[in-house]
């Protein structure tokens, strides 16, 4: 097998005895790094450090990771002006968090009769929050809702 020191440097082909005595010198492991090159290559280490340096890798990378969730915001045709911002202003915040938002706008009854006031809402959030979101999915009707997803600028 091939050896490579605790200090990285290479020590050449040696046989396993004689890499297990080396690292018992060393008191530290012998540990395979490379199983399936011609020789094989095992390397010197203290194993346990290795595992714990390679977890807190781990945990650290997971940290700074984020997550996008796919956040619903419900409006009606007939919605008031207060609703309306009310719910604007929640958009844009889980737009600033970085989260993608569903704008789903819902018919009930006879309103299925005047989809194009629905329309003038859904445009009107859109043109309201250009400057902060794009829209990912346009709008499109579904049954008795018209959706669109909107992704952070």
């Amino acid at each position: 097998m091939r050896l490579i020191g605790a200090e990285s440097e290479q020590l050449g082909v040696v046989t396993v005895l004689e890499g297990l005595r080396l690292a018992q010198q060393a008191g530290l492991d012998l540990v395979e790094v490379a199983p399936t090159a011609v020789p094989p290559v095992c390397r010197i280490m203290d194993y346990n450090k290795y595992k714990y340096e390679q977890d807190k890798k781990e945990k650290e990378a997971k940290r700074k990771q984020h997550f996008v969730h796919l956040k619903e915001i419900k409006f009606r045709p007939k919605i008031e002006e207060h609703d309306y911002h009310f719910k604007l202003d929640h958009l844009r915040k889980f737009i600033g968090r970085g989260d993608k938002v569903k704008v789903t706008l819902m018919f009930r009854g006879r309103e299925m009769a005047h989809q194009e006031f629905g329309r003038r809402v859904i445009d009107r959030v859109v043109q309201d929050v250009t400057d902060v979101a794009q829209v990912e999915k346009p709008a499109f009707a579904e049954g008795r809702m018209i959706s669109l997803v909107l992704t952070p600028k």
